[in-house]
């Protein structure tokens, strides 16, 4: 997958330096992976498929000024979000030392300035009200919900990178929308979507 090509062809609309960054990121990531196994995708195929992946939603996300990440690991999808959406407030919770040792360095290396790591898990941290709510693989919908009630209101949306099960994880109460792509069903949550 040519990740520039791919993402001109959905009509993506990224910041001038983002596959600057994600080449650095993607060197960084290969080294670090060697020695913290920070991810189990360990060639570039598969790392390019989970960018593409985690920056895909960039094409419908509503405009937004504070995002949060929950479980945000080697950076799927968070940091790859903060890349793209550069006047976005990103904050990157991921309670492993490693990861959110990772995810500092890459901050400063690529001198991410709309990027906050936190490292601890999100049931500690305190409450704060975000526009946007995302997660990729780290519990199912019903857990998703109850770890990001402190971190939302009425106007907030939820982003939660799902695969096929998705349909029956949905509950049938709450306003949502599934978007379909090649290997992927995102699942966004929230009134007015």
């Amino acid at each position: 997958m040519n990740l520039k090509t791919a993402f001109t062809q959905h009509n993506i609309d990224l910041p001038d330096n983002f596959f600057e960054n994600i080449a650095k990121y993607k060197e960084h990531l290969f080294k670090w992976n060697k020695i913290h196994n920070l991810t189990g995708a360990k060639d570039e195929k598969t790392i390019d498929e989970f960018i593409y992946d985690a920056a895909f939603p960039i094409s419908f996300l509503p405009k937004c000024e504070k995002l949060l990440d929950i479980g945000t690991g080697a950076g799927f999808p968070g940091l790859i979000l903060a890349m793209g959406l550069p006047d976005v407030k990103v904050t990157l919770v991921e309670p492993l030392q490693k990861r959110a040792s990772f995810l500092q360095f890459i901050k400063a290396d690529l001198g991410l300035k709309n990027v906050t790591v936190v490292k601890k898990r999100v049931e500690e941290m305190d409450s704060e009200i975000f526009d946007i709510v995302t997660s990729r693989a780290v519990t199912d919908t019903d857990m998703l919900l109850e770890l990001s009630k402190n971190f939302r209101d009425e106007n907030s949306k939820l982003l939660f990178y799902k695969g096929e099960r998705v349909y029956d994880e949905v509950p049938s109460n709450i306003k949502h929308r599934i978007i379909q792509a090649k290997n992927r069903h995102y699942l966004l949550i929230g009134e007015n979507i």
